[in-house]
């Protein structure tokens, strides 16, 4: 079975054929299983991309009908993000469609992406699990709402987008778009260069609205990014980086002030 005869059209089972799920995976033993066999419900092609797992996770994946592509160390999120993006080249997807395996994003959504996937008006369809808040949504941890709040205000502000969630990994991407982009971020920091090379490659984009689910508000990025602080400033760096990076696509108020820091920072020698 790959799709609910009343969540999916005959159209979106059809376009299911020629979509990638792909979905990161690190030390979920708690969720891989229950994750892989409702997104087998939706989806004939899954790829898991296990970043090293030191638990079960690997036993687990191997009871599945899915793909695996799996590194023998943790290489981070964004690496497990070019990987699918490379398998769906090679395999002539047309889509590719990223989620997370921690029971925070819904399979059940799945439905929702293709058709906005059939409108055919975007190259990134990005979740946000604030657009369209509702009653039944989760109370997220208060210094990722505010470091996510914080981050999306800039890239709109800078990029001339108007997202509502900068860092949801529900997403769907149109393969040919994102192969002209040149993507090499490993960590969690992954979306700022991706934000910006979007922005400046001419994607469309656009957001639909997911639930907001927090199953462990104390789950860990692990080493330094733990620290609010510090995670905020690598993204800030990361995402300053890429738009100095870009800078001669895309319009000057996006980065002269970095360009003017950069030029005062050298000529005072600091």
């Amino acid at each position: 079975m790959t799709c609910k005869p009343l969540s999916c059209t005959d159209s979106q089972r059809t376009l299911l054929q020629r979509t990638l799920v792909a979905i990161p995976i690190y030390n979920e033993q708690r969720h891989v299983a229950d994750v892989l066999g409702r997104v087998r419900q939706f989806a004939p092609n899954v790829l898991a991309i296990d970043d090293g797992s030191t638990d079960h996770t690997p036993t687990l994946l191997a009871m599945h009908p899915v793909e695996v592509i799996r590194h023998a160390e943790n290489r981070g999120y964004g690496r497990s993000m070019l990987d699918a993006f490379r398998w769906a080249a090679v395999d002539r997807q047309e889509w590719v469609i990223t989620m997370d395996c921690d029971e925070q994003h819904e399979p059940e959504s799945i439905p929702d992406f293709l058709r906005a996937m059939e409108e055919d008006d975007a190259d990134v369809i990005s979740g946000s699990r604030y657009l369209a808040p509702s009653g039944s949504d989760s109370t997220p941890p208060s210094d990722r709402r505010a470091i996510n709040s914080e981050i999306t205000a800039e890239l709109n502000q800078r990029l001339g987008l108007q997202l509502t969630d900068g860092f949801c990994g529900f997403k769907a991407y149109r393969v040919s778009a994102v192969r002209r982009l040149n993507l090499d971020v490993d960590g969690y920091d992954f979306p700022m260069q991706f934000w910006v090379q979007a922005v400046a490659h001419g994607l469309r984009i656009r957001e639909l609205p997911i639930r907001l689910i927090y199953n462990d508000p104390n789950r860990s990025f692990g080493g330094p990014l733990d620290d609010p602080a510090a995670r905020l400033a690598q993204y800030r760096r990361t995402m300053h980086s890429e738009l100095m990076r870009c800078r001669r696509l895309l319009r000057e108020s996006a980065w002269r002030d970095l360009a003017v820091a950069e030029t005062t920072c050298c000529t005072c020698g600091h």
